[in-house]
């Protein structure tokens, strides 16, 4: 067996590197236009928002060479642990979380707050890398998939109690399953619920039952034309495809309308245009879209986006950072941001398809998977594609425990990519 090189910087990725600097300074410069005022306006000044990320981006640093100077095996062997570590800070919020903006995430330390779901994100992935690369799991089977389902889901369900938002990240590991062999029939399974739920919310449950009774029964006469057995040997499938579809159609209903609350309900319905209203719960949605529009092709230049500096988006240096991009820096400047995410994405899935080892590239996969979700999301969300859930956009939206997270979640893969070239 070949021995590791003592030199942490050896064989580690330049590219990713670079990307993921080039993307928290960007990110930098967006929060200090989004909360600088002209009366304070020190960089250094840890008493505002972007004072505050700098001293998260310089601690990054020694974080980035503890991460790489650790051995890359360990990252595999210590993975169980790691989750459980995750799973145990999450529950440890029930008792002494502190709640901040209406959700119960945060741990509080004197003046500093840390999310321990920002970092579960990077175990998790860890923990299913590690259970799907033993050499004598089968994925095909029942038992397994279901054991993949608890690793991914058990942190979510404790997310979602306090932030439901934060737990749809969890869905992106889908994406690795099928990777990994997992049928396609859980994720088209998946985007089937999701526009029955849409659809259910725009039309009714009288309206949809019909149409999809109709549809079915379209479908039916089709292949009853096609061959006369057809029925005779479907009709028990048939039969469960009409009972499942209105069962989830009122389950719909009934959750939609007495589960979620009212702001939740009134966000969908914004989203979907049953609802115009721009000076209440659309307020925040109608000023993104407003700031991003006005930066028209070029931007109107750092510093210079008389909307953002006028607060006119509340927590746009969080959540809708993208919007300042969109003011400031124009179409350029966002296309500049979607483009850098687009080469990281295509350069983690590329650097992991070259792993001989399938725990680095189960991972990378989770990886890109988790970055890709927060980068669709967050994106659709300040554009109004999707409804408003609270996902920060990697690297650039103000954080210190997402910084942390992602940073941590990006440079695992790149330790275990650097080490990829020795026996393990």
């Amino acid at each position: 067996m070949r021995q590791e090189r003592t030199n942490i910087f050896f064989g580690v990725d330049w590219v990713l590197v670079l990307i993921y600097f080039v993307l928290v300074g960007f990110g930098w410069m967006n929060i200090y236009a989004a909360s600088f005022t002209e009366e304070n306006s020190a960089i250094f000044d840890l008493s505002t928002k972007y004072g505050k990320q700098l001293l998260w981006i310089v601690l990054s640093i020694p974080l980035i060479i503890l991460i790489l100077f650790i051995n890359g095996k360990f990252y595999e062997r210590f993975a169980s642990i790691f989750y459980l570590v995750s799973i145990l800070s999450l529950l440890g919020l029930f008792v002494l979380g502190t709640e901040i903006n209406g959700a119960k995430s945060w741990y509080r330390f004197g003046s500093v707050g840390l999310q321990p779901s920002e970092f579960a994100k990077a175990f998790t992935a860890m923990a299913l890398a590690k259970l799907l690369s033993d050499r004598k799991y089968n994925l095909n089977l029942i038992k397994n998939q279901i054991k993949a389902f608890i690793i991914i889901f058990l942190p979510a369900l404790l997310i979602a109690i306090h932030d439901a938002g934060s737990a749809i990240v969890y869905l992106s590991f889908f994406f690795v399953l099928n990777r990994e062999g997992l049928t396609l029939a859980y994720i088209i399974l998946g985007t089937s619920a999701i526009a029955l739920f849409i659809l259910t919310i725009l039309f009714g449950v009288k309206y949809l039952i019909i149409f999809l009774f109709a549809l079915i029964s379209i479908y039916l006469f089709y292949q009853v034309y096609r061959d006369k057995r057809f029925l005779r040997f479907n009709w028990v499938k048939i039969f469960a495809t009409y009972v499942i579809s209105a069962i989830f159609i009122l389950g719909v209903d009934y959750s939609y309308n007495n589960v979620l609350n009212q702001y939740q309900r009134d966000r969908f319905e914004v989203l979907l245009g049953l609802n115009n209203d721009t000076r209440d719960v659309g307020y925040n949605l109608n000023q993104a879209i407003e700031t991003i529009s006005s930066g028209g092709g070029f931007g109107k230049g750092f510093l210079k986006g008389d909307r953002t500096q006028g607060k006119f988006v509340p927590e746009q240096h969080t959540d809708y950072i993208f919007s300042t991009v969109g003011e400031e820096w124009g179409f350029i400047g966002t296309s500049f941001v979607v483009i850098l995410f687009m080469l990281l994405l295509f350069r983690i899935i590329s650097r992991a398809e070259q792993h001989n080892n399938k725990f680095g590239r189960i991972y990378g996969y989770g990886v890109a998977s988790i970055l890709f979700f927060h980068f669709i999301i967050n994106i659709g969300m300040v554009i109004g594609l999707l409804p408003t859930v609270g996902i920060p956009l990697p690297f650039i939206s103000y954080g210190g425990s997402s910084l942390w997270g992602f940073t941590l979640l990006l440079f695992v893969f790149v330790k275990l990519d650097a080490h990829k070239s020795y026996d393990w």
